[in-house]
């Protein structure tokens, strides 16, 4: 025993017993997250239960189950329920009940010992809906223009639900016309008319506004003024249009409600589904949450902005960093001389790294937003003033700030890699008459690539996950434009994003509705780790494919 503990062979299990345990846990956790939030896109089954009530009576809910906890006997005791039983642990359950807009709140508990009778009646349907979220109801009929097209009856329940889809499919076309001409087709007139209102301001600055330029400017309004009335007009008659069908909804109370189409997302039985309808209804619900715009205060709907924000995000920084980062490495390393100086800045770089993130933040603020940004709003933006062009928070100074942020990485990773390319390298290109420049550029670069991947790589790693510092610098809960789209100059460096990191912290912790704001985080938070991990395969893939390159070289 005593020379297998000098062979070092335990210190070798340890630690790759130590790793494994790491990636299990990891493996682990990442699994956790991912089932506590893609689970809430399967249609589950809709319950109707019948419970009793305070008082006596019985009451009849509709929703599906969205958590269950035992509670004790006392705990309920102390709340003031009561309940005959000897049971010390009891039973509850957290039904979705939706229809918020009228029978508030859309979240109930109900303890097991209260249900009277259960049930899971095929005909239930689910609308999701713009606003209010969910409502859980019976299709009573269908009306177009107040008047009636079809109502359910004893037989003929298939036929209504037919007529309501092909009624519910006519409005969700109009629906995504009418989302086109506002976000695309009337966004890019206003876009063209402020360009012109800056174009007039900074001629009438410069003394330029003479009658030929007024009268150019004046011909382009006009053309985009009847632009704008031609879509206005267009979508006054798809308003109208989506306005006349309407279903009419049976709610657990008994209650009646007339609903919109227009209102209406998707509509489903879950009830009626088969697995196979259930594996392509849940992909599609994915497909959406990943390719959606958020609704109702980012509690519902998609991510895909916060998505394209951190992507760009962390690909600006990426552009940045790298180059600063490098030149930084190879000054230190290749022609600064070896000295106080050089391990003093050796060691304030290091220190860097250990800094608060949010004092990146406030330094991005102050220096990049307010006194940078500022000035180049003076020198280059007078017309927009006093609003702000660049003397605000947007993308390019929160990439800036997380590029300061990471470049300590970056230049001791680099500098690593410099430091292990043999000196006989560095010599024999000399020695065949290449200058240093060129036996840098050429040989002793190229060979240290790899290390400046592994540098980017956790700079990609941090950078995507930070918040603190992208709330002072550029993050906001909701972008009404992407900074990439199809107006010039198409990259709009100045705009705020939304990001993943932060689209996390706002639903889970200022969203008024905590429930369903719940598995909607942990399917964020899964997102984004999958983002991370995916910006990061494509740097690892680089890194192996350059090692593979110059492996050759190190003998």
């Amino acid at each position: 025993m005593k020379n297998w503990f000098k062979s070092g062979s335990p210190w070798i299990w340890l630690s790759a017993a130590t790793v494994s345990i790491s990636i299990i846990m990891v493996v682990g956790l990442i699994g956790l997250i991912a089932v506590r939030g893609l689970s809430m896109y399967w249609p589950g089954q809709i319950h109707q239960i019948d419970i009793k009530t305070a008082n006596g009576g019985t009451e009849t809910v509709i929703g599906e189950v969205f958590d269950s906890e035992q509670v004790t006997k006392e705990r309920l005791t102390d709340a003031g329920i009561t309940i005959e039983t000897d049971d010390h642990f009891i039973n509850r359950y957290l039904y979705k009940t939706g229809n918020r807009d009228v029978a508030a709140p859309d979240f109930r508990w109900v303890i097991e010992n209260n249900i009277i009778a259960e049930s899971f009646p095929k005909e239930i349907v689910v609308f999701e809906r713009k606003e209010w979220g969910n409502m859980y109801g019976r299709i009573v009929s269908v009306k177009e223009n107040g008047k009636l097209v079809t109502e359910t009856g004893s037989s003929n329940s298939a036929a209504v639900w037919q007529v309501f889809n092909e009624r519910f499919s006519r409005a969700r076309k109009l629906q995504e016309e009418i989302t086109s001409i506002e976000k695309h087709e009337i966004g890019s007139i206003n876009y063209e008319m402020e360009r012109l209102r800056l174009k007039q301001k900074k001629l009438e600055l410069a003394n330029a506004f003479d009658a030929r330029a007024k009268q150019e400017i004046e011909n382009e309004k006009s053309i985009l003024d009847n632009q704008y009335k031609a879509q206005q007009s267009k979508l006054a008659d798809l308003y109208k249009q989506i306005k006349r069908d309407s279903v009419q909804v049976k709610i657990s109370d008994g209650k009646i409600v007339n609903m919109p189409l227009g209102n209406v997302i998707r509509a489903f039985k879950p009830n009626a589904m088969n697995l196979m309808q259930k594996v392509g209804f849940y992909v599609n619900s994915i497909w959406l949450f990943v390719s959606e715009d958020p609704r109702e205060a980012n509690t519902e709907g998609g991510i895909f902005p916060a998505i394209f924000g951190t992507v760009m995000m962390v690909l600006i920084m990426s552009v940045i960093v790298t180059p600063f980062g490098i030149m930084a490495a190879v000054y230190l390393r290749e022609y600064a001389k070896q000295g106080v100086v050089t391990r003093t800045i050796r060691i304030a770089v290091n220190n860097l790294a250990g800094v608060p993130s949010i004092v990146y933040g406030v330094f991005g603020l102050g220096f990049f937003v307010y006194f940078l940004g500022g000035n180049i709003d003076q020198l280059l933006f007078p017309e927009a003033l006093p609003a702000p062009t660049f003397g605000t928070p947007g993308i390019m100074w929160a990439s800036l700030t997380l590029a300061i942020l990471t470049v300590p990485v970056v230049i001791v990773a680099t500098e690593e890699g410099l430091s292990r390319v043999p000196i006989s390298i560095r010599q024999g290109s000399l020695a065949l008459g290449a200058t240093k420049w060129e036996t840098l550029w050429k040989t002793v670069l190229p060979m240290a690539s790899p290390a400046m991947m592994t540098g980017l790589i956790l700079a990609v790693a941090r950078a995507a996950g930070e918040v603190a510092p992208l709330m002072l610098v550029g993050v906001v809960k909701l972008a009404p434009s992407l900074p990439l789209d199809g107006d010039f100059p198409y990259l709009h460096l100045d705009r705020k994003f939304m990001h993943l990191g932060f689209h996390i912290f706002d639903v889970g912790f200022q969203s008024p509705n905590v429930e369903a704001a719940r598995p909607l985080v942990y399917a964020t938070a899964f997102l984004l780790v999958c983002v991370i991990i995916a910006l990061n395969l494509v740097a690892i893939t680089i890194r192996n494919r350059l090692r593979e390159k110059y492996k050759g070289l190190d003998h």
